[in-house]
């Protein structure tokens, strides 16, 4: 008899484990994958691999145990019921679980090169708009990936299967029931992380200044359901300083006048163009010292107001569009033109031209509902959009994205000439192209890299269309704002190089005075600002734009924030702070003060949007 009920324990103990062991060896497994697919842009070791798994194994340890739960309460139901359904239960919690490490494992790998960080919810903003998703990748990686995760699925599932048991009724319920027991809190402390005050959390596993490896050592799916309450929250906390140290630490920092600022344009009411260039850092211009890819571009240089120290506040195009036409900073984890209650409440560049008698129009080739962009650019002040929809059916399939930008630029020539001198409304007009952005279709092909063929088309298309504005009398009076969004993980460049964040911003058109080169340090939410100043207009509701041209911009500096960490940088010195490791990962912080400073800005900016 009591041969026989250690039997059936040991059945239900040997499945928990099976299941457990299972789990933990798939999360170990797939890091081992991760490094492999990655080892080009981020070379490791063996030694490197060793410490990854090894920093790595608790995360996982604890995730392990939140995928044990069903099965643990389908034994504690075995306690009085054996029959068909617990068979037919295990299977579909272990399917589910089979299914949810295949799209964890999948999705991460597919999307950390792009992105640089690891899964988390931000990803679930593409189920919105599954066309935008699929715009990123070329059919046969569409058909293929999808192969692969059928088949990954399969494999997985299969080997949860087997471990799949009829359990056997229990000749000693109260002997199984206290071991239940016994088990429940053990498991609790080990999905909690122990019993200090601090719980699991995704820090716990970083180890090195190289944050690839503690990228690598972090669970995905553990990100992913870390990040679900923070991406679900508007608000923004961090607590770094009292408020007097905060004001203290930023005297000085943003001050919204302008005073007796260097005169750049012959009026101050222009006709203006902002074309945000999408993904064009740096890299890709004689910044990063690659002259050929965009020649035009880099000779255009020369003839306007050529900002050449400034440096993108993001490294997203949702949050980059609320710098450049909101002025306002950019957040970790938080995008600002997803949240509608909250952007409502900014300043945007549209509203204050309109104010002053601007019409207001935004161009896109892609989908404007796209991450809420339409709902944020009506809060910025547009007021009448052009976008995919509104382009025949062959122009709405010239791109992945949607319209391939030559025909966009076109667009909006024809709308520039129908301005006449005789009318006194002022113009302004926002486009954000989308040709520079995976999968890098463009109708030509120039250069041999299909990265750098993208940017040249781009090029291209920047060089027809200031040539055939230059033919029109609307040249007079037009300031054209080339503003990148943001830079792209690409020659091996990650969120710790300045040239990633490092953007070519040019204003150009008949309506600037005189070529100059503005060499001072600054970011691109400090364009609205600055243009704001130029024409005149008070910008004091832009709280975290400045105007560097003014008199007042005397604390010269970048800040650039990343999925949870930030850099700042003035013309000497560079450093990148992580928020979940609470350290430097690269440059040094000195002198003493770049990080406090980066602290301070995350702080203010965050109360700021809370109460708004």
């Amino acid at each position: 008899m009591y041969r026989q009920t250690d039997k059936d324990m040991k059945q239900r103990i040997f499945f928990l484990l099976r299941v457990y062991l299972l789990t933990v060896i798939l999360f170990v497994g797939y890091k081992i994958v991760f490094l492999v697919l990655n080892r080009t842009a981020h070379p490791f070791t063996v030694a490197d691999m060793t410490d990854v798994l090894r920093h790595g194994l608790t995360l996982d340890l604890s995730t392990g145990l939140y995928f044990l739960v069903v099965p643990f309460l389908i034994t504690v139901v075995s306690i009085r019921y054996t029959g068909r359904g617990l068979r037919w239960a295990q299977r579909t919690w272990l399917g589910f679980t089979a299914v949810a490490l295949t799209l964890a494992f999948a999705a991460d790998a597919a999307l950390y090169p792009h992105w640089g960080y690891k899964l988390d919810a931000s990803c679930l903003q593409y189920l919105s708009s599954p066309a935008a998703a699929a715009a990123s990748v070329k059919t046969w990686q569409l058909v293929a990936g999808l192969a692969g995760l059928i088949v990954l699925a399969g494999l997985i599932g299969w080997l949860y299967m087997w471990q799949t048991t009829d359990f056997r009724p229990l000749r000693s319920r109260r002997g199984y029931s206290l071991l239940c027991v016994l088990l429940l809190p053990l498991m609790f402390i080990g999905i909690r992380g122990g019993v200090d005050k601090s719980t699991t959390n995704i820090g716990q596993v970083y180890y090195s200044q190289t944050p690839f490896l503690n990228h690598a050592a972090v669970n995905p799916l553990f990100s992913f359901f870390a990040s679900m309450g923070s991406s679900s929250n508007a608000e923004v906390h961090y607590d770094f300083f009292t408020q007097e140290e905060c004001d203290r630490l930023l005297t000085g920092v943003y001050d919204t006048r302008t005073v007796s600022p260097d005169t750049l344009l012959i009026t101050q009411r222009p006709n203006v163009i902002v074309v945000m260039l999408e993904s064009t850092g740096g890299q890709f211009t004689k910044i990063g010292g690659r002259d050929y890819i965009m020649p035009y571009f880099n000779r255009l240089t020369d003839e306007g107001v050529y900002f050449s120290e400034c440096y993108a506040n993001s490294f997203r195009t949702d949050r980059a569009t609320v710098c450049i036409f909101g002025g306002h900073q950019s957040f970790p984890t938080v995008s600002l033109q997803k949240i509608p209650t909250k952007n409502a409440a900014l300043p945007g560049l549209a509203r204050s031209l309109r104010r002053v008698g601007y019409d207001t129009r935004y161009y896109y080739g892609g989908d404007i509902n796209f991450t809420k962009k339409r709902s944020y650019l009506i809060n910025a002040g547009f007021d009448r959009f052009v976008s995919k929809s509104d382009f025949s059916r062959s122009e709405r399939r010239t791109a992945q994205w949607g319209v391939c930008d030559s025909i966009v630029f076109d667009r909006i020539l024809q709308e520039v000439k129908t301005w006449r001198r005789e009318d006194k409304t002022p113009h302004l007009i926002g486009y954000n192209t989308l040709s520079s952005h995976e999968p890098w279709d463009v109708p030509v092909h120039e250069l041999d890299d299909p990265v750098e063929n993208a940017f040249r088309y781009l090029d291209n298309c920047i060089k027809r269309f200031i040539s055939e504005l230059r033919q029109m009398p609307q040249w007079e009076n037009l300031l054209v704002v080339f503003i990148p969004d943001h830079g792209v993980a690409y020659y091996g460049l990650d969120e710790t190089t300045p040239l990633k964040m490092h953007i070519p911003v040019l204003w150009v058109g008949g309506a600037v005075r005189e070529p100059r080169v503005v060499d001072v340090v600054c970011n691109q939410s400090d364009q609205a600002a600055t243009l704001l100043g130029q024409l005149g207009i008070c910008h004091d509701d832009y709280r975290f734009s400045r105007d560097v041209l003014s008199q007042t911009y005397t604390r010269p500096f970048a800040y650039h924030s990343f999925n949870n960490g930030f850099s700042i940088g003035d013309s000497t010195h560079f450093v990148v702070y992580d928020l979940t490791s609470g350290r430097v990962i690269a440059g040094e912080d000195t002198p003493p003060g770049h990080v406090e400073l980066g602290k301070a800005i995350l702080q203010v900016s965050g109360e700021d949007l809370n109460l708004r």
